[in-house]
C-alpha cells in the first residue's frame, strides 16, 4: 500500500512539472533599439558592357560580305564589297547613320542599317576598328608612291590630302574615311554615287563630296581611286575562320 501511495505523489509531481513547462511564455526575442538606423538599400548592379559574344552576333550580319577576300557586290554594278577592317569607329558609326536614313542609298546596306540601334552601330564600329590591326607596322607620312603628273593635277585640284591625310590613311576628323589602300573599284562605284542626283535607289547624298566628285568625269574618278588604292593603308579584310 505505501509503495502505491508513493508511486502517485510521484506522478503527480511530474504532470505538474510538464503542465508548468507548457504554460510558460516563449522567451521574447530581442528587438533592435528604435534608434537603429535602417539597413542600407543593396547597390544596383552596374549594366555590363557588351560581352565578346554579343558583338560577335551583331556583325555576324556584316561578316558574309566584309568577312570573305574578293568578294563582290553586284549592286549598283559588280565590284569588290571595301575592307571596313582598320576603319575609323567614327566613320562607321556616320556611314551606317547615313544608309540608315537614306543619305546613302542601297538597299541591302539600308536593311541592314535600320536594324541597328545606335548601340549596336557603337560595338559594330569599335569592332572592327582594331579588326586585324595587332602588330600592324607605322605607316608613313605621306603617301608612299608618286603619283603620275595628271593623277597629281587631279589630286590637287580635288584638295583630298586636306580631309584625307597626307597619306590617306590619317584624315583630319575619324568622321572622315580613310581611304588609302581601298579597292579601286569600290572607291570608283563611290565617287560615281555622290555624282548621282534625283535617284530614290542609288547615290549618296554628301554636299562636300559631291561638290568635288561634280568636277571630274568618271575615267578622271577612276584614275584617282586607282592611284588611292595603289598606296599603303591600314584596311583589310579579315576572314573569319568558317571562310578561311
Amino acid at each position: 500500500m505505501n509503495k502505491l501511495l508513493t508511486t502517485l505523489s510521484v506522478l503527480a509531481v511530474a504532470s505538474v512539472t510538464v503542465l508548468a513547462h507548457a504554460q510558460a511564455p516563449a522567451p521574447a526575442t530581442a528587438t533592435p533599439p528604435a534608434s537603429a538606423p535602417a539597413a542600407a538599400a543593396a547597390p544596383q548592379p552596374k549594366a555590363a558592357p557588351a560581352s565578346i559574344k554579343s558583338v560577335e552576333a551583331k556583325v555576324a550580319m556584316c561578316v558574309g560580305c566584309h568577312g570573305i577576300k574578293g568578294y563582290q557586290a553586284s549592286f549598283p554594278e559588280v565590284h569588290k564589297v571595301p575592307m571596313i577592317a582598320g576603319q575609323s569607329a567614327k566613320y562607321i558609326v556616320a556611314a551606317l547613320t547615313e544608309y540608315k536614313q537614306g543619305d546613302r542609298r542601297h538597299g541591302t546596306m539600308r536593311s541592314i542599317a535600320t536594324s541597328l540601334s545606335d548601340q549596336d552601330m557603337a560595338d559594330i564600329a569599335a569592332y572592327y576598328e582594331t579588326l586585324g590591326q595587332e602588330g600592324a607596322p607605322a605607316l608613313p607620312a605621306k603617301a608612299d608612291k608618286t603619283p603620275s603628273p595628271q593623277v597629281a593635277a587631279l589630286l590637287q585640284k580635288a584638295a583630298c590630302v586636306s580631309c584625307h591625310g597626307d597619306n590617306f590613311a590619317k584624315p583630319i576628323d575619324p568622321a572622315y574615311p580613310k581611304i588609302a589602300g581601298q579597292h579601286a573599284d569600290y572607291m570608283f562605284v563611290a565617287l560615281k554615287a555622290y555624282k548621282m542626283e534625283n535617284n530614290p535607289s542609288v547615290g549618296r547624298s554628301n554636299g562636300v563630296m559631291g561638290a568635288i566628285a561634280k568636277q571630274f568625269s568618271n575615267a578622271e574618278l577612276k584614275a584617282l581611286a586607282g592611284y588611292v588604292s595603289s598606296l599603303e593603308g591600314p584596311l583589310k579584310t579579315v576572314p573569319e575562320h568558317r571562310f578561311r
